[in-house]
């Protein structure tokens, strides 16, 4: 289609659109066809996307909603018939506008004030006939379009700049002055900082349009960001001369220092954009020569876009890092780096790159060479002072709310220990390879031993450097605890010494201490005490072990009141120095004494009923005056040795089946899987676990933990029963002694006709009176102790199953094997 003919085809289109109406119209139809050149002509579009099927159907919808669904289903047909034929052409730009003239005519009346008349009559078309309006076509039209063409837009665009200004005041460029002086946080002339708002805004008496208003607001929003980050920074910096030790750390001044880097690009730009805001542009569309600031305030809010989201995150930050120091100033900092935006993650990385600088600094130092480099309470780690022996327990904890969040407790922890061991092995154990073994460590990972070496970010790294070095100071320590101080046979020591475990000197110093303790306890010299001790180590096996183990066993007596004997204040201690001491601390010898003060109650108790034998012996009872007498006093003499017999069988039962339960199923068991967990710890705190685990495995089966109280008690009771019965047994056969003197005295004198040994007629019966009568009272005794030694037994049998301890039920099968115990318990 040449030019001429689409000319001509328009001006057709034009006279069809034009109301055909009386009179002469013909000028009105030349001014309506030269508009619709214009706008053919012009470069305008529709501000729509062009999809053909979308318009078709839209066409479709509107002609079945207006009640013509005969006329959708005819324009579906006819749309596919001109489809079939135009292609590859698309006919959406037709569609668009005949759908476009549709919804024009329909609101004619509203924008017939918008668009110029079109003419009411038509020229005749060719033949000289008139052309025929389409049926329903109103008698007049408009034609609207969506733009207008460039010269009405500049000429609207001007008319509404000087009604603008005519509405201002203020000029544009007065007020982007004004605010690049509050994005630096100064008042201007228009633009000040309200107080009472807390932001910048315009005086309300300043006459500005609302918009210009709102645009100030929001572009001033900056300065207010602005003004909090440096009050922030000033705070700080003006604290640091007098009060740096407790309020500004090193991790607040590197914060500051990241700051007012930023803000140094920030002043940067502003200078920028104020050499731009004195240097006149001229804009398009300007009149030729005449010159207007390039430095608009809508292209500030384009300038200040990626500022003000870099002054609002800072901002952020600092509203979040008040009143924070250290560690968790740089955790609270790292919990706003997890953004998805690249360029938030860019600007938090170099700002925490600065801000952590100094705790990972501390982190170097501490592990590789064990100082404590924090003199502003920053770091995760709290040093406190204390002495030699609690150093490892107490000398350095971790401050949670100093661990920033980026450090995990349990890399915490290790870091933690590796740390405390370089210091133990300094301070408590005097050595200094430890050196040598950081060394080695970062060099095995690859990082240098001088400051700067990790930085944030670097977490893989400074994790593969505290396990490394962790591994090798720990196992430095662990050489130095077993191989120069011996741990293992101080430990060893310990349970032959105060748990008893070495029988023949337990034994000695049985027999030596003896009659020594059953004095009064204030009567009692620790030091001949202590020569008995030594008697004891020399009599025994003990005397082939270490002399500076054996110089370490001390007797210690403990506070006694007016009524104990030696016995009860009678203790053995280990003197255990540096480093030692960091294991058996008061606390864990104060378990061993309380160990201790058991077992030699258990032993007094057997040793006890060994004495009772040894006087109940056979020969003993066989070479007795009485056993040779008349069937009444030797079947009384009989009867209450057969008692006393069948009593110290029971008690002898009980003690010889508790005591080889405490020393083998507890103490020999206990120390095999401590021997165990001490050879497979790897750090101090494996083994310190382990001897823990041990002490409370002996504490807990020998019925000495809290929960045992009640049973512990009735043991209590059972032990003075036996201790009882070795008293009285010891007081009727002295008595039976002498009476066996008396009468051999007695013979010896008055007659010289008898035998030596032989009794007179008349001491004969005084003597068998008085022996019936000592067995008669013996006889009772011994009922009663036997009645109270059942009770309290079937108590302390009756106890054991509702132990938690499982090893106790192999105690209550070793005692009551025959069930002997719970038959009588049953019947009763």
């Amino acid at each position: 289609m040449d030019d001429q003919q689409a000319q001509d085809l328009v001006k057709e289109l034009v006279l069809r659109l034009a109301p055909a109406e009386s009179g002469g119209g013909g000028r009105d139809a030349g001014g309506a066809l030269r508009f619709a050149h214009r706008l053919l002509s012009s470069r305008l579009a529709p501000a729509v996307l062009p999809d053909e099927h979308a318009v078709a159907e839209a066409i479709k919808r509107r002609l079945a909603a207006s009640g013509r669904p005969d006329d959708a289903l005819a324009f579906a047909d006819l749309h596919s018939k001109l489809s079939a034929r135009s292609r590859p052409a698309s006919l959406w730009p037709l569609l668009y506008l005949l759908d476009s003239l549709s919804s024009h005519r329909r609101g004619a009346a509203a924008a017939s004030s918008c668009l110029p008349n079109l003419p009411t009559a038509a020229p005749p078309a060719a033949g000289g006939k008139q052309a025929s309006r389409a049926p329903g076509t109103p008698a007049g039209g408009v034609v609207l379009v969506s733009k207008d063409p460039d010269n009405i837009r500049e000429i609207a665009l001007r008319e509404y700049t000087e009604l603008v200004l005519d509405e201002t005041e203020v000029s544009e460029a007065a007020l982007v002055r004004d605010v690049l002086y509050a994005c630096q946080g100064i008042d201007g002339r228009y633009v000040r900082y309200d107080k009472g708002s807390d932001a910048y805004d315009l005086p309300d008496g300043v006459r500005v349009p609302r918009s210009t208003r709102t645009l100030v607001r929001k572009l001033c929003e900056v300065g207010w960001l602005f003004r909090k980050v440096r009050g922030f920074i000033s705070d700080n910096v003006s604290r640091l001369p007098s009060h740096a030790a407790t309020e500004v750390g090193t991790v607040a001044q590197a914060f500051c220092s990241a700051l007012q880097e930023e803000l140094s690009d920030y002043y940067k730009l502003l200078a920028v954009l104020e050499s731009y805001s004195l240097n006149p542009i001229p804009t398009p569309g300007s009149d030729s020569g005449v010159s207007g600031n390039y430095l608009s305030l809508r292209r500030l809010v384009v300038w200040l876009a990626e500022p003000t989201v870099r002054m609002r995150l800072m901002a952020v930050l600092v509203d979040g890092c008040r009143g924070l120091r250290g560690g968790g100033m740089a955790g609270a900092i790292h919990g706003h780096a997890q953004h998805g935006d690249p360029m938030v993650q860019d600007f938090m990385g170099r700002l925490l790159r600065r801000v952590c600088s100094p705790l990972f600094e501390m982190v170097r130092s501490w592990v590789l060479e064990g100082e404590l480099e924090d003199v502003f309470g920053e770091f995760f780690i709290l040093g406190q002072p204390v002495k030699a022996e609690s150093l490892w327990r107490e000398g350095y904890l971790i401050q949670s709310d100093m661990l920033p969040s980026f450090i995990s407790p349990v890399l915490a922890q290790r870091i933690l220990r590796t740390g405390k061991s370089i210091n133990f092995l300094r301070v408590c154990c005097d050595d200094n390879g430890w050196a040598e073994a950081a060394t080695e460590a970062a060099a095995y990972v690859g990082t240098t031993t001088s400051r700067g070496g990790l930085g944030y970010g670097q977490i893989d790294a400074l994790e593969a450097l505290v396990v490394e070095a962790a591994k090798r100071i720990d196992q430095r320590l662990m050489d130095v605890i077993h191989k120069r101080y011996r741990f293992k046979d101080h430990c060893l020591a310990i349970k032959r010494y105060l748990l008893l475990g070495q029988g023949d000197f337990v034994q000695y110093l049985m027999d030596v201490v003896g009659p020594e303790l059953s004095e009064p306890a204030n009567r009692i010299s620790p030091f001949h005490l202590a020569g008995l001790l030594e008697t004891a180590i020399r009599a025994s096996d003990a005397q082939y072990d270490d002399r500076d183990i054996l110089d370490r066993i001390k007797v210690k007596m403990m506070d006694h009141g007016d009524g104990d004997v030696g016995w009860d204040v009678f203790s053995l201690e280990y003197d255990a120095r540096v480093p030692l001491d960091t294991v058996f601390i008061a606390s864990v010898m104060k378990m061993y004494l309380k160990i201790f003060n058991f077992l030699w109650k258990l032993k007094r108790v057997d040793h006890s009923l060994t004495g009772v034998w040894k006087t109940m012996k056979p020969n003993c009872i066989l070479s007795s005056p009485f056993y040779k007498e008349g069937a009444s006093i030797r079947a009384q003499f009989v009867s209450v040795l057969r008692k006393c017999q069948v009593l110290f069988n029971e008690m002898n039962h009980f003690v010889t089946n508790f005591q080889y339960y405490i020393m083998f199923e507890v103490l020999e068991v206990s120390w095999a899987r401590f021997s165990e967990e001490m050879d497979a710890a790897k750090d101090l705190d494996d083994l310190l676990m382990g001897h823990d685990k041990y002490l409370t495995s002996i504490v807990e089966k020998s019925l000495l933990g809290e929960r045992s109280l009640g049973i512990l008690r009735n043991l209590f009771a059972l032990f003075d029963i036996i201790l009882q019965f070795r008293s009285h047994a010891d007081r009727w056969f002295e008595r039976i002694y002498e009476l066996q003197l008396r009468g051999k005295g007695k013979s010896k004198t008055k007659t010289k006709t008898k035998e030596t040994g032989s009794w007179l007629e008349g001491g004969r019966k005084a003597m068998i009176q008085l022996a019936g009568e000592l067995f008669l009272k013996m006889g009772e005794d011994l009922d009663s102790i036997a009645k109270d030694y059942t009770v309290s037994l079937d108590s302390f049998i009756s106890q054991l199953p509702l132990q938690q301890h499982v090893d106790l039920k192999f105690l209550l099968f070793r005692l009551d094997f025959t069930e002997y115990y719970s038959r009588v318990s049953s019947n009763k």
